[in-house]
This record gives C-alpha cells, sequence and structure tokens, in this order.
C-alpha cells in the first residue's frame, strides 16, 4: 500500500495576548498559526499535513517530508530584495526559517507549492523584487471567495494543465511581483497585468498569488501537490 505523501506547513507566531481567547497568564507563549483551510485542502487532495513550528532546523526536517505549502501572511521585510521599507509589519523570524526551508527544498527536489506571501517568497529567495504596496489588490470588503478578477495562463504550463484558459479569483494581497526571480517563469496574469502565477524550471514548484485555499470548491492545484509529492513517497519505499 503506498503511504500518504506528508506535506510541511508552515505558518506565523504570534503571542497569546494578540488572540482572542488566550488571556491572563497564557498571553506571554508563543502561538504558531496558520489557517485550517491550506491542511484542509491537503487532506481532501489524498495528503497529510505536517505542521512545522519556527522552532525546528530545516535541514533536518526536510529529509522525513514529501513537499512542502507556503501560506499567506506578512510581509517579507524590504532588506531582503534591496529595497527601503515603506512599511513595518514584518515578521523577521518566520522569513529566515521560510527562506531556508525553501532552499533546503529546492536542494533536495521536493514539490513546493506557495500561495500569496508564498509566491512572493519564491521571486524574492530567486532574486526577485516586490511591489510594496499595491492597496487596490487588498479586497477585504468582499467575501474571501468571492472571484473578484480572471487570471489567464499561459498555454502549456502546469497551471494551464491544471486550470485550463483563465480563472476567476479572489485577491487578498496588497504586494506584488516587481522583478521577477532568476529561472522563474511568468505563468499567470491577472487582466492589469499583475503576476499572478510563478514556475521555476526544473522544479516541482508552483506559486499562485490568490488563495485557493479559500475559495467555495475544492480546487485542483492541492491534488497537483500531492501527485508530485506521492513520487517522492514511492521513491523512498522502493530503496
Amino acid at each position: 500500500m503506498t503511504l500518504a505523501p506528508l506535506i510541511g506547513l508552515p505558518g506565523r507566531r504570534k503571542r497569546g495576548s494578540q488572540v482572542d481567547g488566550f488571556a491572563g497568564p497564557l498571553s506571554g507563549l508563543d502561538i504558531d498559526i496558520y489557517l485550517a483551510d491550506y491542511a484542509r485542502g491537503i487532506i481532501e487532495a489524498g495528503g497529510i499535513p505536517v505542521h512545522i513550528p519556527m522552532d525546528v532546523d530545516p535541514v533536518a526536517l526536510l529529509p522525513h517530508l514529501h513537499g512542502l505549502l507556503f501560506t499567506g501572511g506578512a510581509d517579507m521585510a524590504p532588506s531582503l530584495y534591496g529595497q527601503e521599507a515603506a512599511g513595518s509589519s514584518w515578521e523577521p523570524e518566520r522569513d529566515q526559517l521560510e527562506i531556508s526551508l525553501l532552499e533546503a527544498a529546492l536542494d533536495q527536489q521536493l514539490p513546493v507549492l506557495g500561495v500569496c506571501r508564498g509566491l512572493q517568497l519564491l521571486n524574492v529567495v530567486t532574486g526577485g523584487s516586490l511591489h510594496q504596496d499595491v492597496p487596490e489588490h487588498s479586497r477585504y470588503d468582499v467575501p474571501v471567495d468571492a472571484e473578484v478578477h480572471r487570471v489567464a495562463f499561459e498555454p502549456g504550463t502546469r497551471l494551464a494543465e491544471i486550470y485550463g484558459t483563465e480563472l476567476g479569483v479572489n485577491t487578498l494581497h496588497h504586494q506584488t511581483v516587481d522583478r521577477v526571480g532568476q529561472d522563474l517563469a511568468v505563468t499567470a496574469r491577472s487582466t492589469d497585468g499583475t503576476v499572478e502565477g510563478l514556475e521555476l524550471a526544473g522544479h516541482d514548484v508552483i506559486a499562485v498569488q490568490w488563495h485557493p485555499e479559500m475559495m467555495s470548491v475544492a480546487d485542483p492545484i492541492f491534488s497537483w501537490l500531492v501527485k508530485q509529492a506521492l513520487h517522492k513517497v514511492k521513491q523512498s519505499t522502493s530503496r
């Protein structure tokens, strides 16, 4: 019997005082969180989500996983792509963990899916840069699964294989790709030209700017990730 692939899932670290219901003596404790919809997407596709705490050694962890999903969240520090800060909301500890995880995953040829911040992470790690504030893309005035705009996919790409020619998507980000990273192909754009999808040459790596985990129907991109991760399971069990 083929084992279900283990998909690593990093998130954010908060203090108890930042989360409702964690009052009193719990307010100073660390809490690692991510939206449960990411884990549900992995489970529905046949994988097993594995929480990655901030304190883990990425190099020691990665040999035990079969894929990674980088989630949305806070902005990456602008210093990572050579820009002066235009804001003040960053999480350096998360930046360093996820950079190390992504670099190790690329070195070990693990399949990777990046969502929202995950796309920005991929672009920055490969030498690209970001537009720091594009507020019109941050549509928190509508339901999270609202199809705010259309995305068109480049023919012959993995995203086109997954979705076809175009797709209606939500939009909850306020940063976008500026300079595209090395060896990245832009495989999806919105109607205003914004980069909405990236793929890395020579790797099973896809990143999207929208939030597929929040849409009202099961999204096939999670099946893509689990399918690629299954190849890693089969490789490890055949040795």
